[in-house]
């Protein structure tokens, strides 16, 4: 997530309220989870597992809860709870908007676009052209729907991502203020549910197809012509390269790389990143060639027992 303006450290330190080390002048041009930071943003951090992580990413400011050595050409803000104040800055900076229409003044939609009845528009959307929004669709604000886009009934694009922090009072969710990004001549089936970045973008690439009753997690990336059977699980964080398929049912860890090519039949539990071309099979999921001969082994079990016992 960008600022509309670059801000200086000492005034992002006031608006959070926080010391920091570094010059009250060091610029800061946004924020963003440590998977997609770039020079100028800030990336919060608040467990010394992940603090040389954090210090030595891309972003230069780090929003951290210990005063630790300051890397060279970068600022640190400390905080006593860094997870409450990357919130803060999300309120601030990408505050929730209220609508009073199912389609809001602010959306932009293009040519020959058609939206059934019942359907919700928020804030700043921008769908293209000779796209058909079927009855019932919820696309939160700030999404980005390409041209020839194709969504089914009861579909919700921009939800908030699935990400707790456990707290002794309960769990406090880290305010999503991401986007959902569709790219073009992408066919979505009927109760999908898409859940938007929490500072980036979950992104939906060309030509890929999905069918019905599918989860995309936060900040999950698909590439072209994929594939997506119905009941799929993918968590935050992946990335699906071109020309996947997944079954039925198949659940993917987060923060795993599914390599372009990949098949997974379904029902299918892939916990770990795959490699090009390969199909995989199975809960973990293997090699499905492998998987099927542990399979018919298996099977000859009893078969065997039977020949030992008449030896």
């Amino acid at each position: 997530m960008k600022f509309p303006q670059p801000y200086t450290l000492k005034q992002i330190s006031e608006l959070i309220e926080t010391t920091y080390v570094g010059a009250d002048d060091f610029p800061v041009l946004g924020m963003n989870e440590i998977h997609v930071v770039e020079a100028g943003d800030i990336v919060f951090v608040d467990h010394p597992k992940y603090y040389d992580k954090a210090l030595n990413s891309a972003a230069t400011i780090v929003l951290i809860n210990k005063e630790v050595e300051c890397p060279e050409g970068k600022a640190l803000l400390i905080s006593d709870d860094p997870f409450r104040d990357f919130n803060k800055l999300t309120k601030h900076f990408k505050p929730f908007q209220s609508s009073s229409s199912s389609i809001s003044n602010s959306a932009k939609i293009g040519k020959n676009t058609i939206i059934q009845p019942n359907c919700f528009i928020g804030n700043n959307v921008t769908i293209g052209e000779n796209c058909v929004i079927h009855s019932n669709v919820s696309v939160y604000d700030d999404s980005i729907i390409g041209n020839n886009v194709t969504i089914h009934a009861g579909t919700v694009l921009g939800a908030s991502a699935f990400y707790y922090k456990k707290r002794p009072e309960g769990f406090d969710q880290l305010i999503s203020g991401g986007r959902v990004v569709i790219k073009d001549n992408v066919d979505i089936g009927a109760l999908c549910t898409i859940d938007r970045g929490v500072t980036g973008d979950t992104t939906i690439g060309e030509g890929s197809k999905l069918d019905n009753q599918i989860q995309v997690g936060h900040d999950t990336i698909i590439g072209k012509k994929c594939l997506i059977a119905s009941q799929t699980g993918i968590a935050g964080c992946v990335v699906i390269e071109d020309e996947v398929t997944l079954w039925g049912q198949v659940g993917v860890k987060s923060g795993i790389t599914i390599a372009k090519g990949t098949v997974l039949y379904a029902q299918s539990g892939l916990g770990h990143s795959t490699e090009e071309n390969k199909t995989y099979f199975g809960s973990p999921a293997e090699d499905a060639r492998e998987k099927f001969k542990e399979m018919a082994y298996i099977k000859r079990i009893p078969e065997l027992i039977e020949k030992l016992k008449n030896l």
